[in-house]
């Protein structure tokens, strides 16, 4: 009898263990998350393939779970991928992820901003490039943007200084076709675009050949001899013989 009940006391330690194992393998305890693996995305940012980054590094963006190093590879890899395709807005949002995530990556700042050169916001571009040399003072590439930008503002305040002002001064202007000129916004942008140009062909032309520019500059005269001839007859478009010989300048421009 005694030996009995031992036996089946045995049996029921077992069963009871059994079950006990049973339980842990449903999940009866909370499992362990497995480690987001951000190799795939390495690999395909190494490759250089966009599909693949689109694919695997957006869902490791996309997880909870990444770590946030891992998390910023993944988002500059992708913002790299959308300017490629020139999707500038997305771009820039996963830039903007990245300064939120960490502010002290020089390069972000300096991408981001040339992004927002692309769109014409200068203003937030310069910005990105200046933040861009406050963390890394010795970072050429944004040094350059923030020079050649600034450079660019300067030349668009000088133009604005001048526009819809012909190359002449208009109160000594006493022909009548240099009066619709200094009347005619486009006619004096033309005006003044043609003087421009043609000073700067007569120039180099001048540092390798005199003769050449004062031949340059004979063609000047006559196309401004003919002009004032012509201006007021029935078949004469002003707008379009300056807009030939401005595109005439430029042909000499780009030649030289």
């Amino acid at each position: 009898m005694r030996f009995h009940v031992r036996v089946l006391l045995t049996i029921a330690a077992v069963s009871w263990g059994a079950l006990a194992t049973d339980a842990g393998a449903t999940g009866s305890e909370p499992a362990v998350d497995p480690q987001v693996d951000p190799a795939p995305c390495l690999a395909a940012t190494a490759a250089n393939d966009d599909d693949g980054i689109m694919t695997v590094c957006g869902a490791l963006i996309d997880n909870q779970k990444t770590a946030k190093g891992d998390r910023i590879k993944a988002l500059i890899a992708r913002a790299r991928v959308f300017t490629r395709r020139n999707q500038i807005d997305r771009a820039i949002a996963d830039y903007d992820a990245v300064v939120w995530l960490d502010a002290s990556l020089a390069e972000v700042y300096n991408s981001r901003g040339e992004l927002w050169r692309k769109t014409g916001d200068r203003r937030k571009a310069l910005q990105d490039f200046d933040a861009a040399l406050k963390r890394n003072p010795d970072f050429i590439a944004a040094r350059t943007n923030y020079r050649d930008l600034v450079l660019e503002l300067e030349r668009l305040g000088a133009l604005m200084a001048v526009y819809n002002k012909p190359g002449f001064n208009c109160a000594k202007a006493h022909r009548p076709v240099e009066k619709a000129i200094c009347a005619d916004p486009t006619l004096a942008n033309l005006d003044r675009e043609i003087t421009a140009v043609n000073a700067k062909v007569i120039e180099r032309a001048r540092a390798g050949n005199p003769l050449a520019g004062r031949a340059l500059q004979r063609e000047q005269d006559a196309f401004v001899a003919q002009r004032n001839a012509a201006f007021g007859r029935a078949d004469f478009d002003l707008v379009k013989a300056m807009r030939a010989r401005l595109d005439q300048l430029l042909a000499i421009e780009r030649g030289m």
